[in-house]
């Protein structure tokens, strides 16, 4: 499969938006495209962004996505980047894109002074822990619980 990994354009957005549904889909979890598209934009090409977004683009189109953030940890007392999301199409999977899409987050934290990349994923998701603990990663029990504003 031919492919490349770049940062997110704003082109990509009404795809990234398909993705970020199926992605949802996935995880069994609402998700509602309206207002998705300007708010991206907001996050990730805004004066001071919020967000930060590699894709996996293939031929015309992008199969793929890792979303980040840099967050601060109090117990570390230090920064640390969030993998906020990273998919990929069932046609993309065990090519070791997911694994790439890692290695680049690992680069990215490391050049902006990171302690750790952090990321969660449903306890159902096997496939996708074993993938994690397989290069490495540890888990850790926790329930992740979110108060509506």
């Amino acid at each position: 499969m031919e492919y490349s990994i770049r940062n997110c354009e704003i082109t990509d957005l009404p795809k990234l938006i398909v993705l970020c549904q199926k992605h949802a889909e996935f995880e069994q979890a609402d998700f509602s495209s309206e207002g998705k598209e300007d708010g991206l934009k907001n996050a990730l090409f805004g004066q001071n962004p919020k967000l930060f977004c590699l894709v996996v683009a293939a031929k015309e189109t992008i199969i793929g996505y890792a979303s980040y953030t840099f967050d601060f940890s109090t117990w570390n007392a230090a920064s640390f980047i969030y993998m906020d999301c990273l998919f990929l199409e069932e046609e993309a999977r065990s090519y070791g894109i997911g694994e790439l899409l890692i290695e680049k987050l690992k680069e990215i934290g490391t050049q902006n002074n990171c302690v750790n990349l952090q990321w969660q994923t449903p306890q159902f998701n096997e496939r996708a822990i074993k993938f994690y603990n397989r290069i490495g990663a540890k888990g850790k029990d926790k329930v992740r619980f979110t108060l509506n504003l």
